[in-house]
């Protein structure tokens, strides 16, 4: 199930489903830990009158309409039961200041006579998804309230009808012992008031209201968090002595605030794409952890289909995240990414596969040994090497001297010199690592044009710290690759890039699949002439490859199987090479074909702006995860490349 909106502080971070519900619930990393994983830990809202009770996730019988629609990251949610007259608007945000999860729930009662309401909450935590069932839940009378902790964790879950808190409470159990969960006792419109519960625990709030006819009613309901139950009860209490409309009023400018240097960005791109490059850029920044981490997509809704999902910080996402950030004047984000990756990397100075929000090492699937007996790092060669560029790009764009003193000798000099000698002695190129996909271990193109750039970044960073020695070796290093690849990367049979190679017992085995991370890494980071007939050619046959000239959505490579919903086709659509090919369009003069694939990639993202990894070429369908950062980055880089062009020629 997709997110429509997230939210987030860099410390907590809330994902709400295609029903409105809460889905994802960190803190207090954002990608670590969810308290939210799991089947039913669904935090539902229910709304009961005229005898009967409904659910927002009873399907079929709500209808939902989800947007950002100011500049800030602030979700709305319009939910609709028309056979029971009643609309629910909400608003949600996570405060900007302190770990408070809030909603303005507007109760409209459509119908044409006075009716008595009740708005139940639901709230199940597994918290630091524990598996051992032990978490506790208990009302506390004091302060009108619900704690739900474990160890180092709290919630406090509360709210205000008016100046009331909530009238009635109940607390139960949920997957264990036989046991449902506590939210079906709402179903009567009474709840029972269970005070207390551990194990696999939940808890139900009541709001009792009186509404008139076309009219509405509000509720202010929040979830604080902190590291024990006296830090959530303090910023409970926050919440309380400000009032939700000063927290919430307080959240919109802090985002105003700091959209600043996108609103100007913004103002140079045409105004038709305003709205959904601001969301973007908003997206982006929720994936940011406040101490650096980079999360590639907090939607947990990939535990569904797979071994794992994708919170985690890849060095790779986070680079492409942070390059237009850069572009935009965003500096704090970059710096405190570059110290992260400072403090994960490996003593012999590469960067591992991927990364936990907190630093520690991420699942891999990754191997140290290979065919032939060929030992290696499980390492994707390209996020050490787009790490140095990323520093380079900074440091150019700042002309910050701290960056140099902070991070050349403990980050750069032992991440280059890896990189120099971790060279093929066959062909001159890098040694093999895992390809950008992270599915095979092969010299891959898209590697060495990486690796390229990131040699010559190096190389120019030494000249700035007068360390001529390594400004010399380095760029000696970058050369060579670049001369290599032009004698081994090029297929003349197929007029394209390889996909990439490998060196078995002396014999170089070469992999002829057209891939777009090739084509355009050979183009972005500079290993290939944007005018050469490599390039040209490579651009050529990978477009008829994937459907001619009038295709404007492209699959990674040739039959990828990846989640593949069609096996008749190449491949599921990605909106990353989609994008780069309106990167690369743009960059040549074809202004039409770049505003083209803009225009589809806003037409194919959900109303709120969220773009997800990948789309079904049948039916057009989003395939989680959504949001996607990288997604969202190579859609405001893209933006970025049009400033000053306009798409009033180039738009149907």
């Amino acid at each position: 199930m997709l997110r429509p909106i997230v939210l987030s502080n860099g410390e907590m971070h809330v994902g709400l489903n295609n029903f409105g519900l809460v889905h994802d619930f960190y803190y207090p990393y954002v990608g670590l830990t969810n308290h939210a994983e799991g089947d039913h830990t669904r935090h539902r809202i229910g709304v009961w009158c005229d005898g009967k009770i409904s659910w927002l996730d009873n399907e079929g019988e709500w209808e939902f309409t989800f947007r950002y629609p100011i500049r800030a990251l602030v979700g709305h949610t319009i939910a609709k039961n028309a056979s029971m007259n009643i609309l629910l608007e909400i608003d949600s945000v996570v405060d900007s200041h302190v770990s408070a999860f809030i909603r303005n729930i507007h109760v409209v009662n459509t119908a044409d006579h006075d009716r008595e309401i009740r708005l139940f909450t639901h709230q199940a935590f597994v918290i630091d998804d524990s598996r051992s069932k032990t978490d506790t839940a208990q009302y506390l009378p004091d302060s009108n309230a619900i704690v739900h902790y474990r160890g180092r964790r709290a919630f406090i879950v509360s709210g205000m009808y008016g100046d009331q808190p909530f009238d009635q409470h109940s607390i139960g159990l949920f997957g264990i012992e036989g046991h449902e969960s506590v939210y079906r006792d709402a179903e009567d419109g009474e709840l029972d008031g269970g005070d207390v519960e551990h194990g696999r625990v939940d808890s139900v709030l009541r709001f009792k209201m009186n509404v008139g006819a076309h009219s509405s009613e509000r509720v202010h309901y929040w979830i604080t968090a902190g590291s024990s139950i006296r830090e959530a009860l303090y910023v409970d209490k926050t919440i309380r002595d400000d009032g939700v409309h000063k927290r919430i009023h307080g959240t919109v400018e802090w985002w105003h605030k700091w959209l600043q240097p996108a609103i100007k960005s913004a103002e140079k791109i045409d105004p038709r794409y305003h709205d959904t490059f601001l969301r973007s850029v908003m997206i982006l920044k929720s994936h940011i952890d406040k101490r650096g981490a980079v999360i590639a997509s907090t939607d947990s809704s990939m535990l569904n289909y797979g071994r794992d999902a994708y919170a985690y910080c890849w060095p790779r996402d986070a680079a492409f995240v942070l390059w237009p950030m850069l572009r935009m004047g965003y500096t704090d984000e970059v710096r405190r990414y570059l110290e992260f990756c400072r403090r994960v990397l490996h003593p012999s100075g590469y960067l591992m596969h991927k990364y936990r929000a907190d630093g520690g090492l991420g699942a891999s699937w990754h191997s140290y040994t290979h065919r032939s007996g060929y030992n290696a790092p499980p390492v994707q060669e390209d996020e050490t090497a787009i790490t140095i560029f990323l520093l380079n790009e900074a440091y150019k764009t700042t002309g910050d001297i701290h960056l140099l003193n902070d991070f050349y000798d403990s980050m750069v000099k032992p991440m280059a010199n890896w990189i120099a000698e971790w060279i093929d002695e066959t062909t001159g190129l890098p040694k093999p690592s895992y390809d950008l996909w992270e599915e095979h271990f092969l010299i891959s193109t898209y590697t060495v044009a990486c690796t390229y750039a990131g040699m010559k970044a190096a190389a120019e960073l030494a000249e700035q710290k007068a360390d001529q020695e390594s400004a010399v070796a380095w760029r000696a290093v970058a050369d060579d690759i670049r001369h290599a690849a032009q004698k081994h990367l090029y297929n003349h049979d197929r007029k394209s890039f390889y996909k990439g190679l490998n060196v078995i017992d002396g014999n170089i085995e070469y992999d002829s699949t057209i891939d777009t991370s090739s084509v355009f890494g050979a183009h972005i980071f500079g290993l290939f002439d944007i005018d050469s007939e490599e390039l040209k050619n490579s651009i050529h046959s990978m477009r008829e490859v994937f459907g001619g000239y009038d295709v404007e959505a492209f699959p990674r490579y040739e039959n990828d199987n990846y989640r593949r919903a069609n096996p008749n086709t190449q491949g599921n659509w990605w909106f990353i090479p989609t994008l780069w090919m309106a990167q690369y369009c743009l960059e040549i003069g074809d202004d039409k074909t770049g505003f083209s694939i803009l225009e589809w990639v806003k037409n194919a993202s959900m109303r709120t702006g969220v773009l997800s990894e990948q789309i079904n070429p049948d039916d057009h369908s989003m395939i989680a995860p959504a949001p996607l950062g990288w997604s969202h980055a190579e859609y405001v880089s893209t933006l970025l490349d049009t400033m000053g062009k306009s798409s009033d020629e180039n738009v149907e």
